[in-house]
């Protein structure tokens, strides 16, 4: 009886969720957002490169030549030493330039590193700043050796690059390539999770207080205990966030499959392809056109399905570990403005999670801090996520997921003695004092 009546709960909630309207136009319009919003940053990236930098020099200190300020794809330089310093800022200020390098004449080359100027209408951007000073950094630094009579032809022949060949003891091989990858799967998983708890999580506290608003609650929980009402509620929200999930993954797909057709990149040759170690070290160095195959063949070097069945879990555990809480806050306020007073520290641990997964997890995913938090039920859903690609013993997970689900029992029959008081009160708002004594109530 009591499986029977839960199971209606979940169901209810379920087919209310996913008849609103926006849930249907948010499950098939999202990923086109987001792949539009991608392809829109893309495109106007590449509007601003097309965009030409016209910079112009004035080299008093004569030192410096047009090799030195060579022409790239987005800033084309101007030799306008003969026209003089305060003639050349001028002409800039009054025509359709970038700006003005002003290179004075010093007798050091100390000084001269110090005493360089440029000009613009504008705040110049960083990475054109970068460049100058590196150019201007190499040719000092060349003259300098040049006067402690060093060879620079020597000291650029001793140049080499190094590879370091990565492997694990069971001879499996790495790459910094899949490590970035690894990264960025991790990265992404973990926001993920972060994003959905925050819109499900508070969609099951926005039904709550609608519920109770409404005083439809009163009817239900006078044939429903707290605990199954609230564990139904979090279920059938879930399941709805499970399946949009799906059909985001399955919408991106097929748009990655299509996409891939029309540029030209047959992916199901990338993904059945088996390529050996030399082959693919080569390949490396002659990467040129084939970049995106060998992306592809190192994403399928990751534990796919691991990371597939693990995110399920994770966004499951953390998803209604957190909409607990949220059900709890929407049990004990009357309106959604007096929630902002208990979102925060329901919150913080989320925050706190993606903080260490991308300070901690990124630098040493197997270090102390990276394993304590993969490990605490509040953090663990986003910071063993992130952990998950670089590889996670089973006896760590069945740790942490033990611990995840032993705490989302506690805090759901925690949180349901707040719920069955706080639906009932209206009129006040309420204070943590009274959510302490609403946990004491025994009634």
């Amino acid at each position: 009886m009591k499986m029977s009546k839960l199971k209606l709960i979940i169901q209810r909630e379920f087919i209310a969720k996913v008849r609103n309207k926006s849930f249907i136009m948010m499950t098939f319009l999202s990923p086109l957002l987001m792949i539009g919003m991608g392809a829109l940053i893309y495109f106007l990236m590449q509007k601003n490169d097309e965009k030409i930098k016209k910079i112009v020099y004035v080299d008093n200190s004569e030192m410096f030549s047009k090799e030195d300020f060579k022409d790239s794809k987005t800033i084309h330089f101007l030799d306008y030493t003969a026209l003089g310093a305060q003639e050349t800022k001028k002409k800039v200020e009054e025509g359709n330039y970038y700006g003005a390098l002003i290179i004075p004449k010093q007798d050091s080359l100390e000084l001269l590193a110090k005493s360089i100027e440029f000009y613009s209408k504008d705040s110049p951007g960083m990475s054109v700043i970068n460049s100058l000073e590196n150019k201007i950094e190499s040719k000092i630094r060349n003259k300098k050796l040049n006067n402690f009579g060093i060879d620079l032809d020597k000291i650029q022949a001793s140049k080499i690059n190094t590879d370091i060949k990565m492997f694990n003891f069971s001879g499996e091989e790495s790459s910094k390539l899949i490590n970035g990858l690894k990264i960025g799967v991790g990265a992404i998983a973990g926001y993920l999770l972060m994003m959905f708890v925050l819109i499900y999580g508070t969609s099951v506290m926005r039904s709550v207080i609608e519920e109770k608003t409404s005083r439809i609650i009163e009817i239900i929980v006078s044939s429903v205990k707290p605990f199954q009402l609230m564990l139904g509620k979090i279920l059938g929200n879930a399941s709805a966030g499970l399946l949009q999930f799906f059909i985001w993954g399955i919408i991106i797909f097929v748009i990655s499959i299509v996409a891939s057709s029309v540029f030209g990149v047959d992916v199901v040759e990338m993904q059945t392809a088996r390529v050996p170690a030399e082959q693919m070290e080569a390949a490396r160095a002659a990467a040129g056109g084939d970049k995106m195959q060998l992306v592809i063949q190192e994403i399928l070097k990751l534990p796919i399905l691991k990371m597939f069945v693990l995110f399920i879990f994770y966004f499951l555990g953390g998803f209604m570990l957190y909409s607990s809480l949220f059900a709890a806050v929407g049990a004990a306020v009357d309106n959604e403005t007096d929630t902002q007073q208990f979102m925060m520290p329901i919150m913080l641990p989320l925050i706190l999670g993606v903080y260490v997964g991308f300070a901690m997890v990124i630098n040493d995913p197997h270090g102390s801090i990276a394993v304590l938090f993969s490990h605490i039920p509040f953090t663990s859903p986003i910071v063993m996520l992130m952990r998950v690609p670089f590889g996670v013993s089973w006896y760590e997970l069945l740790i942490s997921m033990a611990l995840l689900l032993v705490t989302f029992v506690f805090m759901v029959w925690l949180t349901a003695k707040i719920y069955r008081v706080g639906i009932l009160m209206y009129g006040k708002k309420p204070t943590y004092k009274d959510l302490y004594k609403w946990l004491k109530y025994k009634g």
